[in-house]
C-alpha cells in the first residue's frame, strides 16, 4: 500500500524523536543506523528515504532535543526551571532530559553540520529566555544574555559532572545541590546597597 505524503512526513518525524532519545540515552555512537530504524518501527531499507546520512539524523534529533527544554522552559518560571534541571529526577532521565548535557560532549566531535544545529538549538533556546525575561532594551538584552549564557553553563557542567558520577554517589547530589543553590541565588532580587551617611568632623 503506497504511503501518504502526509503519513511519510509522520514516520519521518517519529525517526527523528526516536533517534532524539537514544542518541541522549546511548551517545551518538552509541547506536547504529539498523538499530535506530528498528527501535522506530521500521526497516533498515528506509532509512535513505527520509536522510542522506546519519549526520543529517544526528543534527534534526539534536535540534529536536534542545527544542523540547525551549518547550519546557516557556510552561514554567525560573525557579521552577531551575528545581528541576538540577534535580535527581532530571538527572537519572538521560533519553528524556537536557540534549545539551547529554550530547555536548560528542557534538564537538562531529560534522559543522552537526555542531550548527547544537549553536542553533541553544541560540534559540536563549532567544527564548530573554523574551521571557522581557529584556527589551538594547543593554537590557545584551546583559540578560550574558547572564543567560554564564546560567546555562553552570547548570548544564553540573549535570553533566554528576551524571558522570556513580549513581549511588553522595558526590553526584552534591553537584546538583551546588548548582541549583548557586542559581537560585543569583535569581533573587538584589537589594540595593545604601552608602553609609558620613560623620561630620567636630569643629
Amino acid at each position: 500500500m503506497k504511503v501518504t505524503k502526509a503519513q511519510a512526513q509522520a514516520n519521518r518525524a517519529h525517526v527523528v524523536e526516536t533517534a532524539s532519545e537514544l542518541f541522549r540515552e546511548r551517545g551518538f555512537d552509541g547506536i547504529g543506523v539498523a538499530d535506530l530504524m528498528a527501535a522506530a518501527g521500521f526497516t533498515h531499507g528506509g532509512f535513505y528515504k527520509h536522510f542522506g546520512s546519519k549526520a543529517d539524523l544526528m543534527a534534526e534529533a539534536m535540534a529536536c532535543g534542545i527544542a523540547q527544554t525551549t518547550a519546557l522552559s516557556e510552561g514554567v518560571g525560573a525557579s521552577e526551571f531551575v528545581e528541576h534541571y538540577l534535580s535527581r529526577e532530571h538527572r537519572d532521565a538521560r533519553s528524556t532530559g537536557c540534549t545539551m548535557a547529554a550530547l555536548g560532549a560528542d557534538a564537538a566531535r562531529q560534522s559543522e553540520l552537526v555542531r550548527v544545529a547544537f549553536a542553533d538549538g541553544v541560540e534559540n533556546l536563549v532567544a527564548t529566555l530573554i523574551r521571557k525575561n522581557g529584556a527589551s532594551a538594547a543593554a537590557d538584552a545584551a546583559q540578560a544574555r550574558s547572564w543567560i549564557l554564564d546560567t546555562l553553563a553552570h547548570a548544564v557542567g553540573a549535570l553533566v559532572l554528576s551524571r558522570a558520577c556513580p549513581d549511588d554517589s553522595a558526590l553526584a547530589d552534591e553537584f546538583l545541590a551546588a548548582g541549583r543553590a548557586a542559581i537560585l541565588e543569583s535569581l533573587r532580587p538584589k537589594q540595593a546597597t545604601k552608602a553609609a551617611p558620613r560623620r561630620r568632623s567636630a569643629g
